[in-house]
Protein backbone atom coordinates (compact mmCIF):
# COMPACT_ATOMS: atom_id res chain seq x y z
CA UNK A 1 0.00 0.00 0.00
CA UNK A 2 0.67 3.77 -0.66
CA UNK A 3 1.26 5.65 2.22
CA UNK A 4 -1.00 8.70 2.35
CA UNK A 5 0.48 12.01 1.16
CA UNK A 6 3.63 10.54 -0.15
CA UNK A 7 3.43 11.35 -4.04
CA UNK A 8 3.30 8.32 -6.53
CA UNK A 9 3.80 8.60 -10.79
CA UNK A 10 0.39 7.57 -12.79
CA UNK A 11 2.22 6.42 -15.74
CA UNK A 12 0.71 5.83 -19.30
CA UNK A 13 2.14 3.06 -21.10
CA UNK A 14 1.23 3.35 -25.05
CA UNK A 15 2.64 -0.08 -26.37
CA UNK A 16 6.68 0.34 -25.72
CA UNK A 17 6.22 3.83 -25.58
CA UNK A 18 5.72 6.16 -22.17
CA UNK A 19 2.94 8.25 -23.07
CA UNK A 20 2.51 10.89 -20.46
CA UNK A 21 3.75 10.82 -16.34
CA UNK A 22 1.53 12.93 -13.82
CA UNK A 23 2.74 13.20 -10.31
CA UNK A 24 -0.34 12.45 -7.93
CA UNK A 25 -0.56 12.98 -3.93
CA UNK A 26 -2.19 10.22 -2.53
CA UNK A 27 -5.34 10.72 -0.49
CA UNK A 28 -5.95 6.85 1.09
CA UNK A 29 -5.04 3.32 -0.24
CA UNK A 30 -7.15 0.63 0.82
CA UNK A 31 -9.35 -2.44 0.21
CA UNK A 32 -11.54 0.09 -1.96
CA UNK A 33 -8.33 0.97 -4.36
CA UNK A 34 -6.09 3.62 -5.05
CA UNK A 35 -7.38 7.53 -4.41
CA UNK A 36 -5.03 9.98 -6.37
CA UNK A 37 -4.72 14.00 -6.60
CA UNK A 38 -3.66 15.38 -9.32
CA UNK A 39 -3.18 19.34 -8.44
CA UNK A 40 -3.38 22.16 -11.17
CA UNK A 41 -0.45 23.63 -11.41
CA UNK A 42 1.71 20.05 -11.08
CA UNK A 43 4.32 19.43 -13.58
CA UNK A 44 4.07 16.86 -15.41
CA UNK A 45 5.36 15.00 -18.81
CA UNK A 46 4.28 13.97 -22.00
CA UNK A 47 5.15 12.22 -25.23
CA UNK A 48 5.31 14.29 -28.47
CA UNK A 49 6.92 13.98 -32.16
CA UNK A 50 9.76 15.77 -32.43
CA UNK A 51 7.93 18.70 -33.97
CA UNK A 52 5.83 19.19 -30.85
CA UNK A 53 2.74 17.68 -32.04
CA UNK A 54 1.17 15.48 -29.64
CA UNK A 55 -1.02 12.36 -31.25
CA UNK A 56 -4.58 13.79 -30.81
CA UNK A 57 -3.19 16.33 -33.44
CA UNK A 58 -2.54 13.89 -36.14
CA UNK A 59 -3.99 10.45 -37.81
CA UNK A 60 -2.80 7.20 -36.45
CA UNK A 61 -1.21 6.45 -39.49
CA UNK A 62 1.13 9.11 -39.51
CA UNK A 63 2.04 9.46 -35.46
CA UNK A 64 3.39 5.64 -35.82
CA UNK A 65 5.82 6.91 -38.35
CA UNK A 66 6.89 9.89 -36.57
CA UNK A 67 9.96 9.55 -34.02
CA UNK A 68 8.67 10.77 -30.19
CA UNK A 69 10.25 12.43 -27.15
CA UNK A 70 9.08 13.07 -23.61
CA UNK A 71 8.41 16.87 -23.08
CA UNK A 72 7.63 19.07 -19.77
CA UNK A 73 4.69 20.61 -18.98
CA UNK A 74 2.05 21.79 -16.36
CA UNK A 75 -1.25 19.63 -15.62
CA UNK A 76 -3.56 22.95 -16.92
CA UNK A 77 -6.97 22.14 -15.87
CA UNK A 78 -8.56 21.97 -12.43
CA UNK A 79 -7.58 19.52 -10.23
CA UNK A 80 -8.38 15.92 -10.30
CA UNK A 81 -9.31 12.60 -8.56
CA UNK A 82 -8.47 9.62 -10.05
CA UNK A 83 -9.73 5.98 -8.31
CA UNK A 84 -7.95 2.99 -9.01
CA UNK A 85 -10.44 0.12 -8.39
CA UNK A 86 -8.22 -3.38 -7.27
CA UNK A 87 -8.08 -6.09 -10.09
CA UNK A 88 -9.91 -3.78 -13.29
CA UNK A 89 -9.19 -2.43 -16.37
CA UNK A 90 -10.09 1.00 -15.96
CA UNK A 91 -9.65 4.39 -13.62
CA UNK A 92 -12.87 6.68 -12.66
CA UNK A 93 -11.87 10.23 -12.47
CA UNK A 94 -13.83 12.43 -10.87
CA UNK A 95 -13.90 16.09 -13.13
CA UNK A 96 -14.17 19.17 -11.41
CA UNK A 97 -14.74 23.40 -12.52
CA UNK A 98 -12.26 26.01 -12.19
CA UNK A 99 -14.37 26.65 -8.27
CA UNK A 100 -13.42 23.16 -7.67
CA UNK A 101 -17.19 21.72 -7.75
CA UNK A 102 -17.74 17.98 -9.09
CA UNK A 103 -19.12 18.27 -12.64
CA UNK A 104 -18.65 14.53 -14.04
CA UNK A 105 -17.37 11.44 -13.59
CA UNK A 106 -14.81 9.69 -15.97
CA UNK A 107 -13.94 6.01 -16.85
CA UNK A 108 -10.93 6.10 -18.58
CA UNK A 109 -10.62 2.37 -19.69
CA UNK A 110 -6.92 0.62 -19.60
CA UNK A 111 -5.05 -2.14 -19.04
CA UNK A 112 -4.84 -2.59 -14.96
CA UNK A 113 -2.38 -0.58 -12.96
CA UNK A 114 0.80 -2.41 -12.15
CA UNK A 115 2.72 -1.08 -9.13
CA UNK A 116 5.92 -0.21 -8.55
CA UNK A 117 8.47 0.97 -5.68
CA UNK A 118 11.84 2.15 -6.22
CA UNK A 119 11.60 3.90 -3.30
CA UNK A 120 14.37 1.83 -1.05
CA UNK A 121 17.04 2.70 -3.79
CA UNK A 122 16.49 6.43 -3.94
CA UNK A 123 13.97 6.67 -6.90
CA UNK A 124 10.17 7.09 -6.88
CA UNK A 125 6.88 4.82 -6.32
CA UNK A 126 4.03 4.82 -9.11
CA UNK A 127 1.59 2.90 -11.28
CA UNK A 128 1.55 1.69 -14.71
CA UNK A 129 -1.44 1.76 -16.81
CA UNK A 130 -1.84 1.09 -20.81
CA UNK A 131 -4.76 3.74 -21.70
CA UNK A 132 -7.23 2.01 -24.20
CA UNK A 133 -8.82 5.03 -25.51
CA UNK A 134 -12.15 3.87 -25.12
CA UNK A 135 -14.11 6.28 -22.34
CA UNK A 136 -17.31 6.69 -20.73
CA UNK A 137 -18.32 10.11 -19.57
CA UNK A 138 -21.04 10.30 -16.74
CA UNK A 139 -23.14 13.29 -15.95
CA UNK A 140 -24.32 13.98 -12.07
CA UNK A 141 -27.41 12.30 -13.16
CA UNK A 142 -25.38 9.20 -14.25
CA UNK A 143 -26.59 9.77 -17.68
CA UNK A 144 -23.50 8.31 -19.66
CA UNK A 145 -22.30 8.40 -23.18
CA UNK A 146 -18.98 6.29 -24.62
CA UNK A 147 -16.39 8.55 -25.95
CA UNK A 148 -13.67 8.04 -28.70
CA UNK A 149 -14.95 5.15 -30.63
CA UNK A 150 -13.96 6.54 -33.31
CA UNK A 151 -10.37 6.98 -32.30
CA UNK A 152 -10.52 3.31 -31.34
CA UNK A 153 -11.81 2.36 -34.75
CA UNK A 154 -8.51 3.93 -36.64
CA UNK A 155 -6.16 2.59 -34.25
CA UNK A 156 -7.64 -0.77 -34.55
CA UNK A 157 -7.34 -1.24 -37.78
CA UNK A 158 -3.39 -0.73 -37.33
CA UNK A 159 -2.88 -3.88 -34.88
CA UNK A 160 0.56 -4.34 -35.42
CA UNK A 161 1.37 -0.68 -34.01
CA UNK A 162 -1.76 -0.75 -31.61
CA UNK A 163 -2.00 -1.76 -27.85
CA UNK A 164 -5.29 -2.78 -27.19
CA UNK A 165 -4.69 -6.42 -27.36
CA UNK A 166 -8.63 -7.80 -27.25
CA UNK A 167 -11.44 -5.21 -28.42
CA UNK A 168 -14.39 -7.61 -26.97
CA UNK A 169 -12.90 -7.96 -23.73
CA UNK A 170 -12.42 -4.12 -23.84
CA UNK A 171 -15.81 -3.19 -25.01
CA UNK A 172 -17.27 -6.10 -22.07
CA UNK A 173 -15.33 -4.39 -19.71
CA UNK A 174 -17.31 -1.09 -20.47
CA UNK A 175 -20.16 -2.49 -20.28
CA UNK A 176 -19.74 -3.96 -16.81
CA UNK A 177 -18.81 -0.87 -15.35
CA UNK A 178 -22.17 0.56 -17.36
CA UNK A 179 -24.26 -1.58 -14.96
CA UNK A 180 -23.00 -0.13 -12.27
CA UNK A 181 -23.49 3.14 -13.08
CA UNK A 182 -26.87 2.83 -13.66
CA UNK A 183 -27.35 1.19 -10.80
CA UNK A 184 -26.05 4.41 -8.28
CA UNK A 185 -23.43 1.49 -7.62
CA UNK A 186 -19.76 2.99 -6.06
CA UNK A 187 -18.29 4.64 -7.04
CA UNK A 188 -21.14 6.42 -8.59
CA UNK A 189 -23.00 6.78 -5.44
CA UNK A 190 -21.70 10.34 -4.45
CA UNK A 191 -18.76 9.19 -2.80
CA UNK A 192 -16.02 11.48 -3.17
CA UNK A 193 -17.69 14.11 -5.03
CA UNK A 194 -17.74 16.54 -2.44
CA UNK A 195 -13.91 15.88 -1.92
CA UNK A 196 -12.09 19.60 -1.10
CA UNK A 197 -8.11 19.37 -1.01
CA UNK A 198 -6.16 20.60 1.63
CA UNK A 199 -5.41 24.27 0.93
CA UNK A 200 -1.97 24.15 1.73
CA UNK A 201 -1.27 21.37 -0.27
CA UNK A 202 1.15 22.76 -3.36
CA UNK A 203 1.63 21.29 -6.94
CA UNK A 204 4.62 19.27 -7.68
CA UNK A 205 6.90 21.58 -9.07
CA UNK A 206 8.85 18.62 -10.46
CA UNK A 207 8.87 15.04 -11.47
CA UNK A 208 10.27 13.52 -8.90
CA UNK A 209 13.79 11.64 -10.62
CA UNK A 210 12.81 7.47 -11.79
CA UNK A 211 10.29 8.43 -13.98
CA UNK A 212 11.80 7.09 -16.68
CA UNK A 213 12.21 3.66 -14.75
CA UNK A 214 11.41 0.53 -17.50
CA UNK A 215 7.75 -0.31 -17.56
CA UNK A 216 6.16 -2.63 -14.94
CA UNK A 217 6.59 -6.25 -17.10
CA UNK A 218 3.18 -8.07 -17.45
CA UNK A 219 2.27 -11.66 -17.72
Amino acid sequence: MFQPGSTVLYRNIDGPRLASVRPCRVISDDARGLLLWLARGSAVLVEQALDGRGIRAMPFTEWVTLDTHVVPGTWQGPGLLKFIPPDVDYSVWFFRDDYDRFTSWYVNLEQRALRWDDSATGGARGIDVIDQDLDIVIAPDRSWQWKDEAELAERLALPEHYWVPDEAALWAEGRRVVKQIEAGAFPFDGTWTDFQPDPSWEPVAEVPPGWDRPPVPRA
